[in-house]
């Protein structure tokens, strides 16, 4: 047995990974047990879970590795702050001390956070070469052309090349401080968002705004190539020195200053996001266009922050010249731990690869821990909860796909937690999407957001192409593909409901299937597979019998600024906090109605414990 842990950490979604002979044993982010949102510290309990599910220890572990190499990650900074000096004398000073203390030598932070145990060698893997082994070797690909497109890692912002068999090859890529994940990053700060959180909020913001900067971008912030490659006028921009994203220059170009964090969201902002997703899918396509023409591959595998964006991935899967796309579930830097570990196994060790073509090697991405009926029964019991125990997921499904069709809000916690930011059925909140109230009623008495946030579909993988724009069997698991909702579904709108300008258009239903219908008619699909989603996949069947509709809304099982829940006790102190119906553990139901106890959880205390994210 050889037994590999990839870990990422010190800088963003900490996260442990585990691969034993070439499998994917276990994955999981740090925040998920801490209850931090995008923990970037040691990621101990994620390892802690991962060896655990391996029923190995430490000691048992034949590699670690580190998805980038630090060092490297230092040049930069160094040179960056030399390059802007004296400029950048603030940024220099606030960032040298957890370098100089801890991030320039990883290798004792290492050894201290698995207790001085393992006493083999690390490996330190480039920060795009994990992402790229991340996207390529758990996908359904012999081979396949890979793209990544980030922030920044070591000096690479995006990289391209191809993977065969168990060998993959970075050729091009292109360098700091020209990036497309900062851009869109810049502009998630320009709109009063926060940073490498609130980039999803930027591209549900997208479709309520109209693209009216798009040229002033294209003219003033970027060079943009054929090829997909750019240049960035770096003095609208303040990454590189400063404490911010943008300078004040940027102001004149967009009428005014950066939104101020919690203020009221404006047009203005609307068409800022509006333009900004524009800008960024055109460049996608064009990367995706040079691609393909470059190594001449019909498939494609995506990682990185920015394969995040799945209205660009729609874009891409349809408009771009690949016949297939695969997208790592976790693509940001909690994959970065799966793909070095999968790196290090294959490359690196020279272990054939066995290619799962019929769905991958990702498992659904249920990578997290489990919970036995047992423990569940006894957490209950200790709370004096009142609670339906089945005998069997079947009966449980149907009586829950029953509650759903009431406009009940159901808590759904089954089998294997995510690996990567989207809940996928094992940890989600789910209602009924016919419902006309149901987006503005889950925004704001469940999840405690932003009412423009749009919710994304379940469906029944074969049912797919019947209200979404996606081919027969063409699939999207992973819920990071965004479609057009089909013209047959879409209702009518009369003269006064076309004239709606900005978050007005949110008060028209535009398909009936209102609750997962953005305001511009599309939808983040999930397709759900009798080989990957099992009682996930019943349920839904159930609902269809019992609705005559295949959908569901699966939104996260958290409130805003909450880490997904992780634990049966995260997920019932979420339920009694919230407004939610009904929650499922395991094989266990339990009615809010029923709960002697709802006095004890206030609503206020739980909110308090979660930054605003």
């Amino acid at each position: 047995m050889t037994a590999i842990l990839g870990i990422s950490a010190f800088y963003h979604d900490s996260a442990a990974a585990l691969v034993i002979d070439g499998e994917i044993a276990a994955a999981a982010q740090e925040e998920r047990f801490s209850r931090k949102k995008h923990d970037a510290g040691f990621p101990a309990l994620a390892i802690e879970y991962c060896l655990k599910e391996a029923g190995i220890g430490v000691s048992d572990l034949d590699y670690v590795g580190f998805y980038d190499k630090p060092l490297l990650k230092f040049e930069r900074l160094l040179e960056t702050y030399l390059g802007y000096g004296p400029v950048g004398f603030q940024s220099f000073l606030k960032s040298m001390p957890v370098w100089l203390k801890q991030k320039l030598y990883i290798p004792r932070e290492l050894n201290k956070g698995l207790g001085g145990q393992y006493d083999k060698r690390y490996i330190f893997t480039e920060h795009h070469e994990s992402h790229a082994a991340s996207a390529f070797f758990p996908s359904p690909f012999e081979e396949a052309a890979v793209m990544t497109l980030d922030g920044v890692g070591e000096w690479a912002t995006a990289s391209y090349g191809v993977g065969r068999g168990n060998h993959l090859e970075l050729t091009h890529e292109l360098r700091f401080p020209h990036s497309l994940g900062l851009l869109y990053s810049a502009f998630t700060y320009f709109t009063g968002f926060r940073v490498n959180s609130g980039e999803y909020k930027l591209m549900g913001l997208a479709p309520y705004g109209e693209p009216k900067y798009v040229d002033t971008m294209m003219e003033n912030l970027l060079d943009l190539k054929e090829d997909g490659s750019f240049r960035m006028d770096m003095s609208y921009f303040n990454y590189c020195q400063g404490l911010t994203m943008t300078s004040s220059k940027m102001d004149s170009l967009f009428d005014g200053p950066a939104r101020v964090a919690e203020t009221e969201i404006t047009q203005r902002e609307m068409d800022i996001a509006a333009s900004i997703q524009k800008v960024t899918e055109e460049v996608m396509l064009r990367m995706c266009r040079h691609v393909h023409k470059q190594t001449g591959v019909d498939n494609l595998c995506l990682a990185g922050g920015v394969a995040l964006n799945c209205v660009g991935n729609g874009r891409v899967l349809r408009e771009g010249p690949f016949k297939n796309v695969w997208i790592q579930p976790a693509a940001g830097d909690a994959g970065g731990a799966l793909g070095t570990a999968l790196f290090i196994w294959h490359q690196l060790l020279d272990n054939k690869r066995t290619v799962v073509t019929k769905t991958d090697s990702q498992s659904a991405s249920w990578l997290g821990p489990r919970y036995k009926d047992q423990e569940i029964r006894d957490f209950l019991d200790s709370t004096d909860a009142v609670y339906h125990h089945f005998d069997t997921g079947e009966a449980m499904c149907d009586r829950v796909a029953g509650l759903l069709g009431t406009e009940q809000i159901v808590g759904w916690f089954q089998g294997r937690m995510e690996f990567g930011p989207r809940a996928l059925g094992a940890r989600s909140i789910l209602g009924d999407p016919r419902s006309r109230e149901m987006q503005s009623t889950m925004n704001l008495k469940i999840k405690f957001r932003e009412s423009f946030r749009p919710f994304a579909p379940s469906i029944l993988a074969e049912k797919a192409p019947e209200f979404f724009g996606l081919k027969e069997g063409e699939p999207s698991p992973y819920m990071l593909l965004v479609a057009p909702v089909n013209e047959e579904r879409r209702l009518k709108l009369n003269g006064a409901e076309k004239d709606l300008f900005g978050i007005e258009k949110l008060k028209v239903p535009r398909s009936d299937v209102p609750a997962i219908t953005h305001v511009d008619y599309s939808a983040r699909v999930q397709t759900v597979d009798a080989d990957r989603h099992g009682l996930y996949r019943v349920l839904l069947e159930k609902f269809h019998e019992k609705t005559g509709c295949p959908v569901l809304i699966n939104t996260s099982f958290n409130v805003r600024g909450e880490p997904i829940v992780c634990t049966p006790s995260d997920a019932y102190r979420c339920f009694m906090a919230t407004n939610m119906d009904v929650l499922v553990l395991e094989n266990f139901v339990l009615l809010k109605e029923e709960q002697p106890n709802q006095g004890d959880f206030g609503r206020e205390e739980y909110l308090a414990q979660f930054a605003l994210d």
